[in-house]
């Protein structure tokens, strides 16, 4: 009898992800492997009563099969790991799927320090991911700063320490566990920031490093995946916490679409991203080619050209200068844009605009030019 449907199709997803690294690599899949020695799994004492805590056993690789590592010096592939069913279904799978293509399998377990017994249970998790045989595995504390609201303070430090490990590692991909349903979440947060196309485009399936094997698929079935192999998983208490905005979208929002909409709904907005992600993707191509033929020869962008280009272009060209100028990609909304716009369309003589990041964009002489404030 085959897997679990739900264990096999995050075994496909993960597998095709995986056949595209290795090919990128020159990776033939074959010769030696190791089998490393069971690593005991801490227990902790009094978690058991705990919410959000750990439970179950995976002291055993949940296919059933013995577990055949590729060879050392094979390229190596990092998942991102927070314990919750998510992320285990995609490291389960990983380990099963990776070493049949000649590629290693590690894990990084981010410590936010924002829960008591964070640490501990960011150790629990790295130890069941090494009994799975994903090695090397890290459990990686880091500070969450203040910029941006909690939640993009530690999205940011989260993506700081991963790009840390992968660097130090040498590997060659991070995987993410993002699903269809958080594709849905960003597409609305999106839509309710007033944000551009690219906000509504939602995540990418890759980008640099970084890849999602799992946005085609629902949230649901990683968590059918783990019950049915028995995967113990952490369910983090700010998941389910209104204070914060996508906790609110994930129980409030979505529900209520939903309900008053008829089904579908993560579905379609998860494909309405990827319509939009195919738009931005050709404007973004287009403003790319623009920009060189704005530029003018001490650096700054020929105003007059950039008013004949249509406006979802010369934005994306405004955009370009701002974050090479130094603007922080997070910081810059549309409302920031559109003022830099309008000393293009809508110039009477104004002033620098400053932006974030201590850039400003001045108009002199017929160019826009993006400096430093003090340059």
């Amino acid at each position: 009898m085959g897997p679990h449907p739900a264990v096999a199709a995050i075994r496909l997803a993960v597998r095709r992800t995986l056949a595209e690294l290795a090919a990128e690599a020159g990776v033939t899949p074959g010769g030696p492997v190791r089998t490393p020695a069971p690593v005991p799994v801490p227990v902790l004492a009094g978690t058991a009563t705990v919410p959000g805590t750990l439970i179950g056993n995976a002291r055993r690789h949940p296919s059933g099969l013995p577990r055949t590592p590729a060879a050392p010096g094979s390229p190596l592939v990092l998942v991102a790991v927070s314990g919750g069913a998510d992320s285990m279904a995609l490291a389960t799978a990983t380990a099963f799927e990776a070493p049949k293509l000649g590629l290693r399998v590690g894990a990084v377990t981010v410590d936010h320090g924002l829960q008591d017994g964070s640490a501990e249970r960011a150790e629990q998790v790295a130890a069941r991911l090494r009994e799975l045989g994903l090695d090397p595995v890290e459990a990686v504390a880091v500070r969450v700063g203040r910029g941006g609201g909690p939640e993009n303070a530690a999205r940011d430090a989260r993506y700081a320490a991963l790009d840390l490990a992968a660097e130090r590692h040498g590997a060659l991909a991070v995987l993410l566990g993002h699903t269809r349903d958080d594709q849905a979440e960003t597409v609305l947060l999106g839509l309710a920031r007033g944000s551009g196309a690219r906000s509504l485009a939602g995540m990418p399936a890759q980008k640099g490093r970084y890849r999602r094997p799992l946005l085609e698929l629902d949230r649901a079935a990683t968590r059918q995946a783990c019950t049915a192999q028995s995967i113990p998983v952490w369910d983090d208490p700010h998941n389910s916490d209104p204070a914060y905005t996508r906790s609110r979208v994930r129980h409030e929002v979505l529900p209520v679409l939903e309900k008053h909409l008829g089904g579908g709904v993560v579905e379609a907005l998860a494909r309405t991203a990827r319509l939009f992600r195919d738009d931005a993707d050709a404007l973004d191509q287009w403003a790319a080619l623009a920009e060189r033929d704005l530029r003018a020869p001490e650096g700054g962008l020929e105003v007059g050209k950039l008013a004949e280009l249509p406006p979802a272009v010369r934005r994306r060209v405004l955009r370009r200068a701002a974050l090479r100028a130094g603007c922080p990609a997070g910081d810059l909304f549309a409302r920031h844009l559109e003022t830099v716009d309008l000393l293009v369309t809508g110039w009477r003589g104004q002033g620098p605009l400053h932006l974030p990041g201590g850039v400003e964009a001045v108009r002199r002489c017929g160019t826009l030019v993006f400096r430093r404030q003090g340059d």
